[in-house]
C-alpha cells in the first residue's frame, strides 16, 4: 500500500520529509470551519489568486503491472469556488526528479480531481502517454461525466473522489462511493490512445471539373410570359375606409406645456429653446390624428424575381475528400495501463477561492484498503455533517430564501389538500344537517297525523289545520333545535306551510 499519510500528521510529513513550494500562496494545517470533527485536521489552500505546489515522495514507486491503482482523497470548497482546481498530480518516476523544483511543468503520469471556472464543472482525469515509437507524451482526457457535478463544488461538504485504474485497461471515477463515470483507456480517452491506420493524403487535391452540386437550376426552363418581375410586394388596399373621428388636424405629438427652459440654459451655445414633445393627448380617445393614410395589403399579382426550377444534377459526383493513406505515424498499444511509473504527489494548484480544504490521500491497489481509509476519515465527517443538518422546516425556509417563488409552490401545496377536504367534506355535513332537520319535522307529523285520526268525524280541511296545530306545537316542544334553525331548514328544503299541509293530507288521506 502506498500512502500519502494521513493529515493529522501532514505537518511532520510535509514540512520534514517533503517538500513545501509555496510558490506566493500559502498552506496550513488546520480543522475544518464546519462539522468539525475533533482532533482531526486537514491541508488548507490559504492565498487568493496565486500559485500553490506542495509536494511529497511516495513510499515506493507504484509500478503499473498485474495490481489495480487506486487514488483517493477528500476536498471540501469551504467557502464555495469561483475559479480553481483541487486535483492532485501523480509525478512521474524519473532520475532527475527534483521536489524542490515542483511546478506546473514538472512530469505527472496521471493528473485526477475537480476543476472549475465559471460555470464549467469538471472532474479530471489526464494521464500522459508515451509514444512507443517516437517517445514524445501526449494527454489523453477521459470523457466527462453525464452527472451534474454542481452540487459537489457550492454545498460545502466534504467530498471523497475516487480513481481506479485496472490491468484490463478499464476506469472508473467515483464521487462519495458512488460512479459517476466509467469507461475504456482504449476507447474513451480524447484524443484516442491509438492512431488511425489510415490518414488523408495530404498531398491529393480536388480536380477542378469535380462537381459537388446535388441541385441545378433547370436548363431548359423558361420564364412564363406573364411573369411580372415589376409588381410589388405591397399595394394600397383599396376598400380601407378613414375610421370615423379621425383627428386628421391634430399631430400625433404636441410641445409639452408645463415644461420650463431650464435657468442654465444659453441660446447662443445653445440655440432657441423648444419644449419636449409628448402624444396629443386629443388623440388618446380618437382613433387616430394627422393625415390618414391606406393600409398596405399583399399584392395578389406579385411573384417576385423568376427563377428556373431546381433539377437533379446529372453530373453530381458527390462530396469531394482526399483519398486514403497508410498512416506513417501508426503504432498499436494495446495495454495503455501500463504506464509510466509514479514516485511522488503533489498538489500544484491555482486558485481565485481561499479555505480548500485537503485531507485522507491514498494511493493503493486493494479496494478494502481503500474503502476502510475513506470509513475512518470521509465517513466520520458525513456522519458529523448528517448530525449537524438543520430540520427539514429549516431546509424548506432556506431553499425559499435563494429562491422565493418556491414560497407559492409551499402554498399550493398546503392549500391543495385543504380546498380538497372542503370539497368533499363540507358539503356532506350540510347534507347531513339537512337530513337532520327533515326526519324532525316528520316526526312532528307523524304525531300529530296518529292524534287527528283517534278523534274522527272531520272532513279533511279541519285535520289538515289541526295536524298544522299539532306541528306547531311539535316544533314548540322540540329540543332538538330552535325555532330559528326549524324555519330556515323548512325554507331551505321547499318545506314550507303550502308543501307541509300537502303532504300532511296525503298521509292522512293513506291512514
Amino acid at each position: 500500500m502506498w500512502l500519502f499519510p494521513t493529515l493529522d500528521s501532514m505537518s511532520t510529513l510535509f514540512f520534514k520529509d517533503s517538500v513545501c513550494v509555496c510558490v506566493l500562496g500559502r498552506w496550513e494545517v488546520e480543522e475544518l470551519k464546519e462539522n468539525t470533527v475533533p482532533g482531526d485536521r486537514g491541508l488548507v489552500l490559504k492565498s487568493v489568486a496565486k500559485h500553490h505546489a506542495i509536494s511529497a515522495m511516495l513510499t515506493k514507486a507504484f509500478i503499473f503491472d498485474n495490481k489495480p491503482l487506486i487514488v483517493q482523497y477528500e476536498v471540501n470548497f469551504q467557502e464555495g469556488i469561483d475559479c480553481g482546481g483541487a486535483y492532485i498530480k501523480l509525478l512521474s518516476s524519473s532520475d532527475d526528479l527534483n521536489l524542490e523544483y515542483f511546478f506546473d511543468k514538472t512530469p505527472y503520469t496521471i493528473m485526477f480531481g475537480p476543476d472549475k471556472c465559471g460555470e464549467d464543472y469538471k472532474l479530471h482525469f489526464i494521464f500522459r502517454h508515451k509514444n512507443p515509437k517516437t517517445g514524445e507524451y501526449d494527454e489523453k482526457h477521459a470523457k466527462r461525466p453525464d452527472v451534474d457535478l454542481k452540487k459537489f463544488y457550492l454545498d460545502k461538504k466534504t467530498h471523497l473522489y475516487t480513481l481506479v485504474l485496472k490491468p484490463d485497461d478499464t476506469f472508473e471515477i467515483l464521487i462519495d462511493q458512488s460512479v459517476v463515470s466509467k469507461g475504456s483507456l482504449l476507447e474513451d480517452m480524447v484524443p484516442p490512445v491509438n492512431p488511425p491506420k489510415e490518414i488523408e493524403d495530404p498531398s491529393d487535391k480536388k480536380p477542378d471539373d469535380w462537381d459537388e452540386r446535388p441541385k441545378i437550376p433547370d436548363p431548359n426552363a423558361v420564364k412564363p410570359d406573364d411573369w411580372d418581375e415589376d409588381e410589388p410586394s405591397k399595394i394600397e388596399d383599396s376598400d380601407a375606409v378613414k375610421p370615423e373621428g379621425w383627428l386628421d388636424d391634430e399631430p400625433q405629438y404636441v410641445p409639452d406645456p408645463n415644461a420650463k427652459k431650464p435657468k442654465d440654459w444659453d441660446e447662443e451655445m445653445d440655440g432657441e429653446w423648444e419644449a419636449p414633445q409628448i402624444p396629443n393627448p386629443k388623440c388618446e380617445t380618437a382613433p387616430g390624428c394627422g393625415h390618414w393614410v391606406r393600409p398596405m395589403k399583399n399584392n395578389p399579382n406579385y411573384k417576385g424575381k423568376w427563377k428556373a426550377p431546381m433539377i437533379d444534377n446529372p453530373n453530381y459526383q458527390g462530396i469531394w475528400s482526399p483519398r486514403k493513406i497508410p498512416n506513417p505515424d501508426y503504432f498499436e498499444d494495446l495495454h495503455p495501463f501500463e504506464m509510466t511509473p509514479v514516485s511522488a504527489v503533489g498538489l500544484e494548484l491555482w486558485s481565485m477561492t481561499s479555505d480548500i480544504y485537503f485531507d485522507n490521500f491514498i494511493i493503493c491497489s486493494e479496494k478494502e484498503v481503500a474503502d476502510r481509509w475513506a470509513a475512518d476519515g470521509w465517513g466520520l465527517k458525513k456522519l458529523v455533517a448528517s448530525a449537524n443538518e438543520p430540520g427539514m422546516f429549516s431546509q424548506l425556509v432556506t431553499a425559499a430564501e435563494d429562491h422565493p417563488w418556491l414560497w407559492v409552490l409551499y402554498i399550493l401545496t398546503l392549500a391543495l389538500p385543504v380546498g380538497l377536504g372542503v370539497l368533499f367534506c363540507w358539503p356532506a355535513k350540510v347534507r347531513e344537517i339537512y337530513y337532520i332537520f327533515i326526519c324532525s319535522v316528520y316526526k312532528v307529523k307523524l304525531t300529530s297525523s296518529a292524534e287527528d285520526e283517534g278523534e274522527g268525524g272531520e272532513d279533511i280541511d279541519e285535520e289538515e289545520n289541526e295536524v298544522a296545530d299539532g306541528s306547531q306545537e311539535g316544533d314548540m316542544s322540540n329540543k332538538s333545535g330552535s325555532e330559528d334553525e326549524m324555519k330556515e331548514a323548512d325554507e331551505s328544503t321547499g318545506f314550507g306551510d303550502g308543501p307541509l299541509k300537502s303532504v300532511r293530507k296525503r298521509r292522512v288521506r293513506k291512514d
